[in-house]
């Protein structure tokens, strides 16, 4: 699969995402959607980071929730709902609400992303040389 064709589906699933975040009374602004090869070594320096960030291929999203009335949360507890939507949606997803460090979890729980499909992995995207979906949009 093409890269285009991997952030073709990754934008689909972070629409969804916002859809459902919307349906369960909260909203959300963006984060950190793309981030520069530059800026990512920055972060990989002062440990925010990754320096292979797949915020760099346009595969990652950081997300700010919020309430209804503008209240910003920032603990995970609030997206792990949220979470286990995302990564429902494909087996590619991954939430940073699960991810590890020194066998301990890191509290990165606003980060959506796709692992990078390198291998040729099955991902229904319909036929783009003719435009036709086998996915509702």
């Amino acid at each position: 699969m093409k890269l285009w064709q991997q952030q073709t589906l990754f934008a689909l699933n972070v629409s969804k995402l916002i859809q459902y975040i919307n349906s369960r009374e909260f909203s959300v602004t963006f984060g950190d959607a793309y981030r520069a090869p530059e800026m990512a070594a920055i972060y990989a320096k002062e440990g925010k980071g990754i320096i292979n960030s797949l915020h760099c291929k346009r595969l990652a999203i950081d997300l700010n929730l919020f309430d209804l009335n503008g209240d910003y949360f920032s603990d995970q507890k609030y997206y792990e709902q949220f979470g286990v939507y995302w990564e429902s949606l494909h087996d590619n997803n991954r939430w940073g609400g699960n991810f590890t460090k020194h066998g301990g979890k890191i509290n990165d729980g606003n980060h959506f992303e796709m692992r990078e499909d390198l291998d040729g992995y099955k991902i229904a995207l319909g036929d783009f040389t003719t435009g036709k979906r086998d996915f509702p949009l």
